[in-house]
Parts: C-alpha cells; sequence; structure tokens
C-alpha cells in the first residue's frame, strides 16, 4: 500500500472544475473525479460552505483529504468531496460571501486564496489494502457507508451504469420499488441491497460480485434480475402491506421463487396471521408462507403467570412421563399446537420436562 501526503494549492485544483449532472464533479486539470460514483450527492449546507473558504482566507489549517489513484492515473475524491466543491464553486463565482464573490476581491486576496495549499494524502495498492485502509480513516465527519466503500474500490463502467438504476433520487429502482426497499438510494442502500441479493444467488459475496463485474460495460444482469424479484414479489403477494417494507425479497424470490403459489390463497392466509394475537412479528408472515418455519412469527409466550398456574395445577408433575421436577426444569407447552388452532391462553398451557418438549417438537 503506498500512501504519499502532497501540497496541492488551490489554483491547480480549480482548473478544468466542470459540475455536469450527466457526467458528475470533475476538476484539477480534468484528473480529478471529485464526485465519482461511490459517493453521495449533496454539498455542504451555506454555513458549512461559507466557513470552508473563511478558513481558507485566514490561513487556517483545513483538515487533509484523501485520494483514490485510478488504474489510468488519474483521481477521484475519496473524502473531500463537499470541501473541494465548496472551494471551486466559490473560484467561479456561484455563491459570495457578505456580499463579496471571488470577483470581487483584490488581486492579492485572489492569490492568497489560489496559492493556498491543500494537504491531500494520495493512495494506491491492491483492493484490499485499499478498503482495509479506507475502513480505518473513515472515522470522522459523514462517514462512508459499507457500500460506498466498496464502490470506491471497485469503480469502473459497471458501478457507473448500476448507479443509473440504483444510487439516484428518483432512480428506476425506486420507481418500481420503493415500497418494498429500506434505506435511500442516494446512500446506496439500493445498490447494496440488489448487490446482496444477485450475490445470494449466486452463493458469493458482494465484493466477490463487485470484483467479477467491475470491467463489464453494462448492468444488464443486475437490473434484469432486480426486475424480475420485485415483479415476483407484486404477482405473488399482490395486495400491498406496510410490514413488506425491508424483507430481504430477493433471498426470498432465490429460495423459493420456482415454487407455485396462490396468491389469493396466500392473501386470505395472510388476514388471518395479521389477525392472530399470538403473532407478534407481523412482517415475518411472508417468509413464513413461504418456508412454513414458525420462529418467523415470533409466536407469543406464555405469561409467568399462566406458567405458574399450569405447573401448580399439575403439581409439578410432567403428563407425559409422570416424573415430578421443579418449576424451573420444565418448559411451558402448548396442548393444542399453535398451527392447529391453539391459542396462547392458560387453558392451552402445560409444562413439559425439557426431554419431552424437546421429544414432542420432534414430532
Amino acid at each position: 500500500m503506498k500512501i504519499e501526503l502532497h501540497e496541492i494549492p488551490i489554483r491547480e485544483i480549480v482548473k478544468g472544475y466542470v459540475d455536469s449532472a450527466e457526467n458528475g464533479v470533475v476538476a484539477y486539470g480534468g484528473r480529478l473525479n471529485v464526485r465519482p460514483a461511490f459517493q453521495r450527492e449533496f454539498i455542504y449546507k451555506d454555513k458549512q460552505r461559507d466557513e470552508v473558504i473563511n478558513t481558507v482566507r485566514h490561513n487556517f489549517p483545513l483538515n487533509v483529504m484523501y485520494w483514490v489513484k485510478s488504474d489510468d492515473g488519474n483521481f477521484e475524491v475519496l473524502d473531500g468531496q463537499q470541501r473541494t466543491i465548496s472551494i471551486c464553486q466559490y473560484y467561479q463565482g456561484d455563491f459570495s460571501i457578505n456580499h463579496q464573490g471571488f470577483g470581487n476581491l483584490t488581486k492579492s486576496e485572489q492569490d492568497q486564496i489560489l496559492d493556498y495549499p491543500l494537504m491531500i494524502y494520495l493512495c494506491e495498492g491492491t483492493d484490499k489494502e485499499k478498503l482495509d485502509w479506507f475502513k480505518i480513516i473513515n472515522i470522522a465527519g459523514e462517514q462512508l457507508t459499507p457500500q460506498e466503500l466498496r464502490n470506491a474500490i471497485y469503480t469502473g463502467e459497471w458501478l457507473t451504469e448500476a448507479k443509473k438504476y440504483f444510487s439516484r433520487s428518483g432512480c428506476p429502482a425506486y420507481g418500481i420499488a420503493s415500497e418494498y426497499l429500506s434505506g435511500t438510494a442516494i446512500r446506496q442502500d439500493y445498490l447494496q441491497t440488489a448487490i446482496k441479493w444477485i450475490s445470494h444467488r449466486d452463493g458469493i459475496e458482494i465484493e466477490d460480485y463487485m470484483a467479477a463485474h467491475q470491467h463489464d460495460t453494462n448492468c444488464n444482469e443486475i437490473w434484469l434480475y432486480f426486475q424480475s424479484v420485485i415483479n415476483w414479489v407484486k404477482v405473488t403477494f399482490p395486495h400491498y402491506r406496510k410490514e413488506m417494507k425491508g424483507l430481504d425479497w430477493g433471498i426470498f424470490y432465490n429460495k423459493y421463487g420456482q415454487g407455485k403459489y396462490d396468491p389469493k390463497t396466500l392473501e386470505a392466509r395472510i388476514v388471518e396471521l395479521m389477525e392472530d394475537d399470538d403473532v407478534t412479528k407481523n412482517s415475518g408472515v411472508y417468509e413464513y408462507l413461504l418456508d412454513g418455519q414458525e420462529k418467523h412469527l415470533s409466536l407469543r409466550a406464555f405469561t409467568p403467570k399462566m406458567v405458574r398456574a399450569a405447573y401448580e395445577r399439575q403439581n409439578g408433575v410432567c403428563p407425559k412421563c409422570g416424573k415430578h421436577y421443579e418449576l424451573s426444569e420444565m418448559q411451558a407447552d402448548h396442548i393444542t399446537p399453535w398451527s392447529k388452532g391453539g391459542k396462547t391462553i392458560s387453558e392451552n398451557c402445560q409444562m413439559l420436562c425439557a426431554d419431552c418438549n424437546r421429544k414432542k417438537s420432534n414430532l
């Protein structure tokens, strides 16, 4: 891993500054990608932006920035995006401070700003080295999310294309799936979710998928896969409920997408489960209907009062093996299983020894 500290004057940074909604933000004679694929698209508020300029004008030290050297010899900003944009915007005349823009300053005042040295760490190395280093320095300010850190490593045409679908406000993924996804597109939550799902399908890690596709010229595979997941959800569970938001639909699709389901039958069962007082985790209803495992529902447990009443009623004797046990040695059990209509009420509670309860659960 090679890390070097450089002093680069502002006059070099602002050369070739371009802020394009289509192509992002570049500076440093076109060699610096100020807003690369892994960064979120926001800028400082006016007060923060003004403080950057005031710091420079007073010759106070500005926090160090971090650039990543790419394979083509150019650079991308890892940390310092907002400071760089604030400086370039002031130089370009996009805003003023106290009614005084850069163009209103004297020649000596302008030169003082342009000669101000920015402290910048330039780093280059293997993917793993850079990712490990990024995690270490990601400790202050606007911290990068795990996916933003991955994006910093696996930049390329594939990532640029993927961002168009998953990482912008109002992106296509938002248009078809915002109700089903947690987080926000701009913080890379949508992209991370999509890669997580397709990586699970392939039996690999997110980093492995990104490394394998880093130099692809398009992201058709993941976009078509993502659409298939969302279409499957909408067809299988056509009645939307808020509990559907944030579930791992792609994982469900990978496991159960080839099954045959009747949406009407599923909907009727969902209504029953949502109204069941014993179901304490309504969001687990969907996975339960796909694999039948009650653990997804977090079924309501018998209260301590119910447990004590059943134990006293049985005089501490397990009805299965006929042996006497202390309360702490026994476990509450549904006489009529929940799956067969049994409720979590006193009348349906019995105390079994651990061994008998385990044997019953295995039946």
